[in-house]
């Protein structure tokens, strides 16, 4: 095993919380804290309880001062808000690194994230597993090989919770691919195909999005040619995978200079 890490997780009662939670027990890392919003129902609550595991003596709180502190680690899978609050101020409290799976950030907020890089060493992805990460560097490989004249289209499922649409991992493929193409992804992005005159633009990346049920990720890019469609799909079982992705990047980024990492970064890609 990697060195032991004290691991500080945000928002350990959440769906991401919980696993991350499980994940760096099993992975045999100690848990500095647990945060939660300040009107959480959970705060008090052992955060190895609301994960479904043995009580670990860690209570959530709504403080990041007392979740964090001391860190290796911060781990972070919230909201946009929450997670620059929490940049701003992990140097202060003495945590060299934070690993972020939070998605739906504005530019604006992007270019925070890339000012706290300058004294943190951030992992920051839209997904974290070792198969969606593969995928992209077969999208931005398909996309350099195929010409102008395939389309790319990017469809993504989730559950019904999820706010932020596209998916961050929907737009990090998308990003591949315009990069294949040799454009940042704000030129080739496609306008949502709706009424009368929703004709295809050549040369555009269209992206479409569903809603439905608990569904946990569902990831398909197809090239189309007027001859033949290649597809390139991933689906996520369990989620769990994105924990144990998120475990190996605090893992990896706990060793790192400040700067702004990203999974092809932590898995040698």
């Amino acid at each position: 095993m990697s060195k032991q890490l004290n691991i500080a997780i945000a928002g350990a009662a959440g769906r991401m919380g919980r696993q991350l939670v499980s994940a760096a027990q099993s992975a045999g890392h100690t848990l500095n804290g647990g945060s939660e919003a300040p009107n959480s129902p959970n705060i008090g609550r052992d955060i190895g309880t609301l994960a479904g595991i043995e009580p670990i003596g860690i209570m959530a709180v709504g403080d990041l001062g007392a979740a964090a502190r001391g860190a290796d680690v911060w781990i972070d899978f919230t909201v946009p808000n929450a997670t620059i609050a929490a940049l701003s101020n992990l140097p202060e409290l003495g945590v060299p690194a934070a690993v972020i799976g939070t998605t739906g950030f504005s530019e604006a907020e992007e270019a925070k994230i890339a000012a706290a890089s300058q004294s943190l060493a951030i992992v920051k992805a839209g997904n974290f597993s070792l198969g969606v990460n593969l995928l992209e560097a077969l999208v931005k490989q398909a996309a350099e090989r195929l010409g102008p004249d395939w389309d790319i289209e990017i469809a993504e499922t989730h559950h019904r919770h999820k706010v932020d649409a596209p998916s961050g991992t929907a737009l990090m493929l998308g990003d591949a691919a315009a990069k294949g193409r040799g454009a940042p992804l704000s030129a080739l992005k496609a306008k949502p195909y709706d009424g009368p005159d929703a004709k295809r633009e050549s040369g555009k990346i269209g992206f479409s999005v569903r809603r439905s049920g608990g569904v946990i990720g569902d990831h398909d890019v197809t090239f189309g040619s007027e001859m033949e469609v290649l597809s390139l799909r991933h689906t996520a079982l369990d989620r769990a995978v994105f924990a144990y992705g998120a475990i190996k990047a605090a893992e990896w980024a706990a060793g790192q200079e400040p700067g702004l990492y990203d999974m092809s970064d932590v898995i040698g890609l």
